[in-house]
């Protein structure tokens, strides 16, 4: 889900209905659609007890490519949030209940005054180290809880949706734009696929987290997959590292906030050796880097050539040379930035 306004508008038939199979409402109510979102219909509903968010998952993602992705994901995003809370209280929305015929959840709506969106805070410029390094802490705490726990695998079936939603559109769809590296990324996606470790958000985004008053709070697990952690890790770190483009004067905080992120996260490994699960972020980083300006999900706010030139000159070198740890892809990008 993309940051979210607000647009007055009365909920379609499907929203309500869903709504009334949850046993949440008792009659027709309004509410206000979220706009931004490029997977799902994402309503604020007001019901007798208050406010509530209601997510309804689309077939066909609202993207330029030709991007469908199963609906059912959507009953794996609710088990994720619950699996999430238990073993970091907050750190998803409550979950107010599923609604797998109509593909619709509903939870707890969280107002924005006091949790405010992660990607508008870095956009502002606002990097603070802390808070990613909370981030990384919550994260790994998932992973670790989830890991001790291998009976949670059989809830998260979801190996051909992680396909179709990121393997697919990140890493196989780059490797099409850059023939010449596709063996690479043919690897990236074998090594992903074969390292089933604990339970995986598959988003880990700044624009999937917010800032709540106890810490951030996850959003948007459609992704859910019992699969690699290394892929939350750098899909987030990647973010960090992309944002240095679109509020240059924050470099150094963003840089900064990359930091704090490894340092935590790497702490929390209990799983596995620190140093399996680095090398292989390390090894997907530059692919998910050359992914958000040549994959199906460019982001957005990366739109001149020369920038993104800069970052396939920085993601094609590491990708050619891949290191086994995190921190020489960040040397690698400072030097890009500075130059």
């Amino acid at each position: 889900m993309e940051e979210a306004v607000l647009t007055i508008e009365l909920p379609p038939a499907d929203i309500l209905d869903a709504l009334r199979r949850m046993h949440l409402i008792p009659l027709v109510m309004a509410g206000e659609r979220l706009t931004g979102g490029v997977s799902s219909d994402i309503w604020r509903i007001d019901s007798p007890s208050g406010p509530i968010c209601v997510k309804r998952a689309l077939a066909k993602l609202r993207v330029a490519a030709d991007w469908q992705a199963p609906v059912e994901r959507n009953v794996y995003e609710a088990r994720w949030m619950q699996r999430a809370n238990a073993a970091v209280p907050g750190a998803a929305p409550a979950l107010l209940g599923q609604d797998e015929e109509g593909g619709a959840l509903a939870m707890a709506f969280l107002p924005p005054d006091n949790h405010p969106l992660w990607k508008a805070q870095l956009r502002d410029g606002h990097a603070d180290p802390a808070f990613a390094a909370k981030v990384a802490t919550t994260l790994v705490r998932i992973h670790a809880a989830t890991a001790a726990d291998p009976s949670v695998a059989a809830d998260f079936p979801t190996d051909n949706i992680f396909y179709d939603i990121r393997l697919e559109p990140y890493l196989v769809a780059t490797a099409r734009a850059h023939p010449d590296l596709a063996p690479r990324f043919n690897a990236l996606v074998a090594t992903t696929q074969a390292n089933k470790r604990a339970l995986v958000h598959g988003d880990v985004s700044p624009k999937n987290i917010l800032c709540g008053p106890d810490g951030p709070v996850f959003l948007d697990a459609e992704c859910a997959w019992w699969g690699d952690p290394a892929f939350d890790l750098a899909f987030c770190l990647n973010h960090l590292l992309l944002k240095c483009l679109w509020t240059p004067t924050a470099q150094d905080g963003f840089l900064a906030c990359f930091d704090a992120m490894v340092a935590a996260y790497r702490a929390g490994i209990a799983w596995e050796p620190a140093a399996d699960l680095e090398r292989r972020a390390a090894h997907l980083l530059p692919g998910l880097f050359l992914a958000r300006v040549d994959g199906k999900s460019p982001v957005e706010y990366i739109t001149a050539e020369p920038d993104k030139d800069r970052v396939r000159r920085v993601a094609r070198a590491l990708l050619s040379d891949p290191p086994d740890r995190l921190d020489p892809i960040r040397q690698a990008w400072t030097q890009e930035l500075r130059a």
